[in-house]
């Protein structure tokens, strides 16, 4: 049995364990739920080597029904390159992180793209919408809608940070190693491809 297919598995059982804890009401039942979401984080211990008590903190971590994290991703061009930050581990991403409960999606973005890249940027439209397990690796124990904005630059410039070292612009045919579970070279093409496309439609998982 694939390990992709026991973590699902895991992930569904945590899903239906925390909106049985959310909306159950009788005692027992609460007590059924809880050891359900225990098992669920005993499943994906066993397929992490992260211990079982940090998976249970990211895992196990949330109250009422439970729906996918947002991760914004910018796309911003110069010439014929799109920009890429370089981060501690060395590989490469489009600047991007999870969307802060108080912003928009396109509010979180431009704040990411200052962190990480010292730019400033307007958003300008929407690339895709995709669920991260169909596109990115390795899986995480917790579904994810990754979100692709085309941006303007308006100003700013680079400076080294706590999340990135170093950025750059790179042309589709000459990327660096990329961070694979942030980005991939078929989402960075997506990119440029709806650059070019002022009648683009966004797809949609």
């Amino acid at each position: 049995m694939e390990q992709n297919q026991l973590l699902n598995w895991a992930i569904e059982l945590q899903s239906l364990a925390q909106a049985g804890l959310y909306y159950g009401k009788d005692v027992f039942d609460i007590q059924r739920f809880t050891r359900v979401r225990e098992i669920a984080a005993e499943m994906a211990a066993s397929l992490s080597p992260l211990p079982r008590e940090k998976v249970e903190e990211l895992f196990c971590c949330e109250t009422g029904y439970q729906t996918p994290k947002l991760d914004c991703r910018a796309a911003i061009f110069q010439g014929d390159g799109i920009l890429l930050v370089q981060e501690n581990t060395g590989l490469w991403a489009l600047p991007g992180g999870w969307v802060d409960v108080d912003r928009s999606v396109a509010e979180n973005t431009v704040k990411e793209v200052w962190e990480e890249a010292g730019l400033e940027v307007a958003v300008d439209r929407l690339i895709a919408l995709q669920d991260r397990k169909k596109h990115n690796q390795p899986p995480y124990a917790y579904n994810i809608c990754k979100v692709f904005l085309l941006c303007r630059l308006l100003g700013g410039s680079f400076a080294p940070n706590c999340e990135t070292i170093s950025s750059g612009y790179f042309p589709l045919d000459a990327l660096p190693p990329l961070s694979q579970d942030k980005c991939t070279r078929e989402q960075v093409a997506l990119c440029f491809q709806a650059r070019k496309d002022p009648h683009w439609v966004p797809p949609v998982d």
